[in-house]
Parts: structure tokens; C-alpha cells; sequence
């Protein structure tokens, strides 16, 4: 039976955050709170944490999961080489709605989906999000929702799409405005935009000093 904590309530958090963190540990499923919108996440090395969280979705792997960490210094494990450009754009704008994407380190052994041996990683600005990222080390995190569906804006919405293929519901209130984050493309000589969101294509290039390619 799943379990929702307020986190708003200080002995409820810490009870959720110990909660969530052992569901993340064993390979099950948890839904936090991000800047953005709820996320349902994993241990990003869980190949059957990955796996429950794309059928709670009803998703394939063809759209891969992306990878929330805990600080700047995590990246630094999970991929072969972070150029200065992708360094620049986490000074700029993490902890916050901007994800790069990557070249992943070929040492890990994850399994996030069809990836083409990239990663998509973000430092949420969430308070619950970060204390639980710091805990437990990066997590496949995608909306909580159940694909075609709106991402949930709040725990309870979150719940009622999901049901009990989830262990812990951390409740850290409304999320707000459901706006994605922008998502940049770090694979190639020329970076790409592959989704704009709360952080402009213009505020990128100028923190970057050149254009980006569009989607």
C-alpha cells in the first residue's frame, strides 16, 4: 500500500524523506516534487526500477528517462568528458529548468532506455527533490503521469494516476505553472535546443557566447 508524507509537516518529511530513500534503494518507485512538475523516479542504476517506472507510465524505452542529480559534482561520474560549455550552463542555471544532454560514461552499467549512449541530467530546485538526490545518489526521474496524460501538479494528482505501483508519494504541495525544462543538446559540435522551456535559447547562447541549433 502506498504511502503519502506532507512534507510540510517537519516529522512527516523526515519520515517520508527515510521512507522514499529506502523504496529508491530496494529498485522501487517513488514521486517527488520537483521545480517543474512531480516526478516519478528510480535509482538510475535499477534496471527493474527503470523497467516499473516505464510501465507505471505505459512507456517503451523509446523515449529514454532522464537523470536528476544531487549537485554540480555528481555529472562528473556519469559522463566520459563534461565540456566547458556544459560546465558554463550548470553555473548559470542549476540547481534549476535547464537539462543537457550528454555523452554517458561507457564504465555504467544503467539501463535507461534507448539512449544511443547519452544521458539527460538536471539539478532540480526543490528542497525535497535535492535532500533526497543527496541521499540517495541520481535517480531516473520522468513526470508523474501516466503517458497522454497532463504531468501531475501536485501529489494527489500524481496518486490518482499511479495507485500503488508507487511505494512513497513525498507531498511537498503544488508545483505551480507545469512549465518543462529546457533541454540542450551537448553531443555534437553544435549544440541543439531540443526543447525550450523556462530558460531562453537566448539566455543559453549568451552563457555559452554562440547560437544554438534549433530542434
Amino acid at each position: 500500500m502506498a504511502e503519502t508524507f506532507d512534507c510540510a509537516v517537519p516529522d512527516s518529511r523526515v519520515a517520508g524523506l527515510a521512507a522514499a530513500a529506502r523504496a529508491v534503494r530496494a529498485g522501487r518507485l517513488v514521486v517527488l516534487p520537483t521545480d517543474t512538475v512531480y516526478g516519478i523516479g528510480c535509482d538510475a542504476f535499477s534496471t527493474s526500477g527503470v523497467a516499473a517506472l516505464l510501465a507505471a507510465k505505459r512507456r517503451g524505452p523509446d523515449m529514454p528517462v532522464p537523470v536528476l542529480v544531487g549537485s554540480w559534482t555528481t555529472i562528473d561520474g556519469l559522463v566520459g568528458r563534461v565540456p566547458q560549455e556544459a560546465r558554463d550552463l550548470i553555473e548559470a542555471f542549476w540547481p534549476g529548468p535547464l537539462s543537457v544532454v550528454l555523452p554517458h560514461a561507457a564504465s555504467l552499467s544503467w539501463d535507461l532506455g534507448r539512449t544511443k549512449g547519452t544521458v539527460m541530467l538536471r539539478m532540480p530546485l526543490h528542497p525535497v527533490a535535492l535532500e533526497l538526490l543527496r541521499d540517495v545518489g541520481p535517480m531516473a526521474v520522468s513526470s508523474a503521469n501516466v503517458s497522454g496524460q497532463p504531468p501531475a501538479a501536485d501529489a494527489a494528482n500524481a496518486r490518482e494516476q499511479l495507485g500503488d505501483l508507487v511505494d512513497v508519494y513525498l507531498d511537498g504541495g503544488p508545483s505551480g505553472e507545469p512549465v518543462a525544462s529546457t533541454i540542450v543538446d551537448l553531443t555534437a559540435d553544435v549544440p541543439r535546443l531540443l526543447r525550450t522551456g523556462d530558460v531562453s535559447a537566448e539566455q543559453v547562447a549568451e552563457v555559452i557566447g554562440r547560437e544554438v541549433a534549433p530542434a
